[in-house]
């Protein structure tokens, strides 16, 4: 390869290595703190109301929040392709949330947050968690939208950890290389 050619692939590997890396590593933060801190709830697995999300191996959850401040406003305008039973709520602080409207506490106090856990990433959503099914949970209060499996529920997720941590780390090992060879 001729130099410049060397030190541009060079620079775009080191950089999406880099990047790659430093997500990798912050998801895992993020996902090991919430299981350590974060306010443990039971969820369901709820159908998802699109039939493409469907085949998202992530389940869509169902669970418990307290609401701050008492009963959140519902938003006049939601999309027409969810279900009548859906509603978006509008949460101060925490952008945009899911919730469902008939099982909201009748003093406000808490509201059932629809989200889908971090971490969770395979290729067919496993048998026992279908519609229906309950799991523990751990959810961050300020951003009740990030949500994990507790351990216990955790499916196993370190293949695909590997996996992007291996894709970094040999990404950003290469962008050094060639721009060592660019350099020399």
């Amino acid at each position: 390869m001729e130099t410049p050619t060397t030190l541009v692939g060079g620079a775009v590997l080191t950089v999406f290595g880099s990047a790659l890396l430093l997500w990798c590593a912050v998801e895992l933060r993020l996902r090991h703190r919430l299981r350590r801190y974060g306010v443990p709830a039971t969820a369901q697995v709820v159908a998802d109301p699109d039939p493409a999300a469907a085949m998202d191996g992530s389940p869509l959850l169902s669970y418990p929040v307290a609401s701050p401040g008492g009963r959140a406003g519902l938003a006049a305008d939601f999309p027409a392709d969810l279900p009548a039973d859906l509603a978006v709520v509008a949460d101060a602080g925490a952008g945009t949330v899911h919730e469902l409207r008939p099982l909201a506490a009748p003093d406000g106090a808490h509201r059932l947050v629809l989200a889908r856990p971090r971490g969770n990433t395979p290729l067919r959503r496993p048998a026992r968690l279908i519609p229906g099914a309950a799991v523990q949970v751990a959810y961050d209060p300020r951003r009740p939208d990030r949500v994990v499996l507790a351990a216990h529920e955790e499916l196993p997720s370190l293949p695909a950890d590997l996996f992007w941590a291996l894709l970094a780390t040999s990404a950003l090992a290469g962008g050094l290389t060639l721009l060592a060879l660019a350099l020399r």
